[in-house]
């Protein structure tokens, strides 16, 4: 099994990217896609049977959801590379577990088990590595709460959190005060465990794989569109039968490579088996408006999910101004998009970013100061990051603090290879918990070592 370094362990790792030698070319695969690897192994647990899972992200994160999977009672075996096994116990019949659940880095799993947990008469305490105990919850402790489930937590909110699930669980009927993948799927989780219709309206689309997994696995979910934003209806108590996933590419993850090819001179890169959601490409919608040479082949589908082969040449970027409606479609992406936006011609503002200061940092802050530490003039106004385009290679040069935040480091890195001096990153033990092998990979795609030690 994949080893990471311990998240809180006392050893970091700085790394440091230059320009490659040659340009980044080749074909690529990226690991798989991270939003849908969690939500595998978790439907997996509640499912009646045995679920076969290809291609399964393997990095911290994914493992610590299926160590808690295991906890809770669930057979989770891994047969080889990206393949693995569950047998579930179908829905209400999770066991409590009988030690603490330690989500390390992951936001994602934490917020949903919560919402898995919440449905299911249990008593449960989560905790996780630094960052993640210093996330809020009560984003979704709060909605959770009308399902008769009992949260305790630290102040704000904050794990540790202990969960005391409810034994006859009500059906949610809730808005979204803001939009949010993570909290909708906490909301449906609970609801798969509670009699009649559990409602939820976001104001704007998020992603949606949970919706799409809840059909894969045999529930019934509505969507309809609502002014501007959906209502989603789940109907409660199914029996979930187990079903076979193949798990697409991460696109967050193949993000980072196409911003490389796009700014590093000469590059023609394709990048296959990508997850291309609608709901999930506003990344790359967003660089064609800025002159990508950004194409898709092969496209298909595959477990209900687009998939592609992004195909990705070098290209001079333009600035723009990106839509706040955009930002629940690309929001793991704007760290890299800012790289890309420093390197462009013109200004570009990136608006309505608030989701961005309760991620795995300050990411809107983290963003800014890496911009600022290699020479990029950029300023916070409001919830929007506006980004001075240097009109060609940045002046680079920086050290970048990370703030344990994986997006931060690869973005940084990624800033380096185009950069005209090289930049560094305090700490990269990180990129492990979701993109196991990064480094390795674009030094395959530069032909050398063009991502070594600081």
């Amino acid at each position: 099994m994949p080893r990471s370094a311990p998240a809180d362990g006392p050893a970091a790792t700085p790394l440091r990217a230059g320009r490659p030698a040659a340009p980044l070319s080749g074909r690529l695969a990226v690991p798989g896609d991270k939003s849908i690897s969690h939500r595998a192994l978790m439907f997996g647990a509640l499912a009646v049977g045995t679920t076969e899972i290809t291609g399964l992200l393997e990095g911290e994160d994914v493992l610590r959801t299926a160590a808690a999977m295991r906890a809770l009672g669930a057979e989770v075996e891994r047969l080889g590379e990206g393949r693995w096994r569950v047998a579930g116990r179908g829905i209400g019949g999770l066991a409590e577990p009988a030690d603490v659940l330690d989500m390390g880095n992951s936001g994602t799993a934490a917020r949903l088990l919560c919402g898995l947990l919440a449905g299911h008469p249990v008593f449960a305490v989560l905790t996780g590595d630094a960052s993640l105990r210093r996330r809020p919850m009560r984003r979704v402790t709060e909605p959770l709460s009308a399902t008769g489930a009992l949260f305790w937590s630290r102040e704000g909110g904050r794990l540790p959190l202990a969960v005391r699930g409810a034994s006859d669980p009500l059906p949610l009927d809730y808005r979204l005060p803001v939009a949010s993948a993570q909290v909708k799927s906490a909301c449906l989780l609970a609801g798969l465990c509670a009699p009649g219709t559990t409602r939820v309206v976001e104001p704007e689309p998020t992603r949606d794989h949970t919706e799409n997994m809840l059909r894969h696995f045999g529930a019934t979910v509505h969507v309809a569109e609502a002014g501007g934003g959906r209502v989603i209806e789940l109907e409660g108590q199914p029996e979930l039968a187990a079903a076979p996933v193949r798990v697409p590419g991460d696109p967050s993850s193949a993000a980072f490579l196409v911003v490389a090819a796009l700014l590093v001179p000469g590059s023609r890169l394709v990048v296959e088996n990508v997850g291309l959601n609608p709901l999930r490409a506003g990344l790359f919608a967003t660089l064609r408006e800025m002159g990508a040479a950004l194409t898709v082949e092969n496209a298909r589908t595959e477990g209900g999910e687009p998939v592609g082969d992004l195909v990705v040449e070098a290209s001079a970027l333009r600035g723009v101004e990106v839509p706040p409606g955009r930002a629940p479609s690309m929001i793991d992406e704007y760290p890299v998009l800012a790289v890309a936006a420093a390197a462009a011609e013109g200004t570009t503002r990136l608006r309505g970013l608030a989701e961005l200061r309760v991620k795995e940092s300050d990411r809107l802050a983290a963003t800014a100061a890496l911009l600022a530490a290699n020479g990029v003039r950029a300023e916070i106004a409001g919830d929007d990051l506006v980004v001075h385009g240097a009109g060609g290679a940045v002046p680079g040069g920086g050290v970048v603090a990370t703030h344990m935040d994986h997006r931060i480091a690869m973005s940084a890195l990624v800033m380096g290879l185009a950069a005209r001096a090289p930049v560094a990153v305090d700490d990269a033990r990180f990129i492990e918990t979701s993109f196991p092998g990064f480094a390795a990979l674009v030094n395959q795609a530069a032909g050398g070592g063009a991502i070594g030690p600081a």
